[in-house]
């Protein structure tokens, strides 16, 4: 009997250890990358990447799975799995044996064994971890449409993150960042070119400081079925390769209400958050986005999603669609009285599946449906009230039997209007940047990439993109809109008087070449380059242009 209850007591303290981390991991780790590739090589089933990003706990878990196949690994990715089981020792041990915090001493600063942390501190109940951030990014570019630039950016930041009683996270990251060379027209290229700087209106205005913060508290219940979360991070959903349909990393983050339902094979998130808009330049009082996803894992090689989201604007907050289950669509159509048109609202839905039918080859489709119409699906003018976007993707690894390279390949096309909304209020997007796929509507895409880890600190990944678009609005004598081409996102006026026709308009195509190395020369240290190339044919001008640019970055965080 003693025995037993000794047993009792030791299992109910192991399960109350502080090693369980309930905060998530940054969306831009490459583990995500990793856990991927281990997906598609059979030997992580279970990952899901159509909802990111996960938990820290969720990402020991994974890599323990990996870990018990060590054997059938490449050195490449055997050396890769190493450096992560040091980066993410306390979640997987419950001890800081591999972590050195840099307030208490100083010789392990240029370690390659060790984690590195300004300070770490963990107990029965609480773990904290303080970091540094810092960067400095040069960056250049040359061309006919781009012009001749050069701007030097410096950042300097930190990151405070936790666990208090084995159920809430807490996590902080904020910088500021400072011109450090370069003039007005520079700072435009900078925005223009970098998501993160093209939602900073201090930037843009003072031409100096840009700040950004990430920050959010996160409860989970023991058994990870629920979890709660408040804050602002960055959120992605789909199962794109190249690039996402649903919500993608083409816009800087937003604030929100999260839930997560969890049970075996099935998984369910739901949000609600604020939005940056406006209308044709005019700053609205409030947009807001509610948005779920449905995941099912049919079996290790086959899982599907659903996703649904609404956009409303000036409305700070409505109970329709705070409902975290409902049918986003229906409610909509039957929402209580809000300010504005009845159709203000705009409505997306989606479905997606990713294929592994056989060990390194994995397949997705996407399809998006914006605004969708059953009454004119199949009537003449079925083209204005119902808009189409859809993805198939295609992804080799080991490609060509070359151990740890990547290749993929992807069609996108998006209808016109996508995205867009006749009220110029709602459009699919935040800070005048897509919450979706980086395509303007009435294109599409065709993507190859190759990514390469030469070593477990080297990567090289070079993509190619051949895009085809049209756009243009013709007016009157009096400015009124006669016909609009909806190749705009932010601008559906005259979208009920038009007739939709795929790359009808102004066209443009363009074949882009981007190659990015990334080098962590010792851990923690980092040095990117990005090199971006573009040949912007405008058909409807008979004009050509060519644009290269490109960033060279040195940053470090610990």
């Amino acid at each position: 009997m003693k025995v037993r209850l000794l047993f009792v007591l030791l299992i109910l303290i192991l399960a109350s250890d502080s090693q369980s981390q309930v905060e998530l991991v940054p969306v831009d780790s490459p583990v995500y990358d990793y856990f991927l590739r281990m997906k598609n090589l059979g030997m992580l089933p279970e990952y899901n990447p159509g909802i990111i990003p996960i938990s820290r706990e969720a990402t020991a878990h994974n890599l323990k799975t990996i870990e018990s196949v060590n054997k059938k690994l490449s050195s490449v990715d055997r050396k890769l799995l190493s450096d992560f089981m040091v980066e993410f020792s306390y979640d997987l041990t419950g001890t800081l044996d591999k972590r050195a915090s840099l307030f208490k001493t100083t010789k392990h600063i240029f370690s390659d064994d060790k984690q590195k942390d300004l300070y770490g501190y963990a107990d029965s109940n609480a773990t904290l971890f303080l970091d540094a951030l810092g960067s400095f990014s040069q960056r250049e570019s040359r061309g006919d449409s781009i012009g001749r630039h050069s701007i030097s950016l410096g950042e300097l930041g930190i990151r405070v993150r936790g666990t208090l009683y084995n159920s809430v996270g807490y996590y902080l990251r904020a910088s500021n960042g400072q011109k450090l060379s370069g003039d007005s027209a520079d700072v435009t290229f900078a925005r223009n070119t970098d998501p993160k700087l093209f939602a900073q209106y201090k930037f843009q205005f003072e031409q100096n400081n840009f700040d950004t913060f990430d920050g959010y508290l996160r409860y989970r219940t023991p058994g990870n079925w629920l979890a709660l979360m408040t804050g602002r991070n960055p959120v992605y959903m789909g199962f794109g390769f190249t690039d996402r349909l649903f919500l993608s990393n083409n816009t800087a983050a937003f604030d929100y209400l999260r839930l997560d339902l969890a049970y075996k094979a099935v998984a369910y998130t739901f949000m609600y958050g604020s939005l940056r808009g406006d209308s044709l330049g005019r700053e609205i009082d409030a947009k807001n986005i509610a948005t779920h996803r449905l995941d099912v894992m049919f079996s290790n090689s086959f899982r599907m999603g659903f996703f649904e989201s609404v956009i409303s604007a000036n409305n700070p907050f409505s109970f329709t669609f705070l409902n975290p289950i409902s049918f986003l669509t229906s409610a909509e159509l039957n929402k209580s009285s809000q300010p504005g048109a009845n159709n203000d609202n705009n409505s997306l839905m989606g479905l997606d599946m990713l294929v592994n039918p056989v060990k390194s080859l994995a397949f997705q489709g996407s399809l998006l449906v914006d605004d969708l119409d059953f009454s004119t699906l199949f009537k003449d003018n079925s083209s204005i009230t119902n808009k189409f976007a859809w993805q198939l993707g295609a992804m080799w690894e080991n490609a060509f039997t070359l151990p740890n390279l990547r290749f993929t390949a992807e069609y996108t096309k998006l209808d016109p209007f996508v995205y867009s909304h006749v009220s110029n209020e709602t459009e699919y997007t935040h800070w005048d940047l897509p919450l979706g796929h980086h395509l303007q509507p009435n294109s599409d895409e065709i993507a190859f990439g190759l990514e390469y880890d030469i070593t477990n600190r080297i990567n090289l990944s070079l993509l190619y993109q051949h895009q085809r678009s049209a756009n243009g609005i013709v007016t009157d004598s009096l400015g009124r809109v006669i016909v609009n081409y909806g190749g705009d996102i932010n601008n559906a006026s005259g979208y009920s008087k038009s007739d939709p026709e795929f790359l009808k308009g102004n066209r443009i195509d363009r074949d882009i070449i981007t190659a990015n190395f990334s080098w962590q020369f010792l851990r923690q240290f980092y040095i990117d380059i990005y090199y971006v190339h573009r040949m912007i044919n405008n058909i409807y001008q008979n004009q050509k242009f060519n644009d290269d640019y490109g960033f060279l970055t040195l940053s470090i965080d610990y």
